[in-house]
């Protein structure tokens, strides 16, 4: 993960963030992942991601962006939320080295 990163998402929610060893509902969902992590695991951490996720708050999977160390493609992301039940949207730039993409199980609202 980028702590810079964290500590801005911290900041603008006033939470902390807990980390993947946490067992409760949380609001939202933040995976951090990167270019050679295997991608059948990635499908894996989506969905154990959200079935902890409490009222179909928000899932994100962070990525460095291309170019960076560890970018990921978006396809390698969005086959595995195909694969987990979710759709993936196109990514947004949520730091200098980092692309956001949100996923939103099929059928769920915009």
């Amino acid at each position: 993960m980028d702590d810079s990163v964290r500590a801005e998402i911290e900041g603008l929610t006033g939470e902390e963030l807990v980390d993947e060893d946490y067992d409760s509902a949380v609001d939202g969902v933040i995976i951090w992942w990167r270019d050679g992590d295997d991608e059948d695991e990635l499908s894996d951490v989506i969905v154990d991601a959200y079935a902890v996720l409490g009222d179909d708050g928000p899932l994100w999977v962070l990525t460095p962006k291309p170019g960076r160390p560890g970018a990921a493609s978006s396809s390698t992301v969005q086959s595995a939320a195909k694969t987990a039940g979710m759709n993936a949207a196109t990514p947004l730039t949520v730091s200098k080295d980092w692309n956001g993409i949100q996923l939103r199980a099929f059928g769920k609202g915009r």
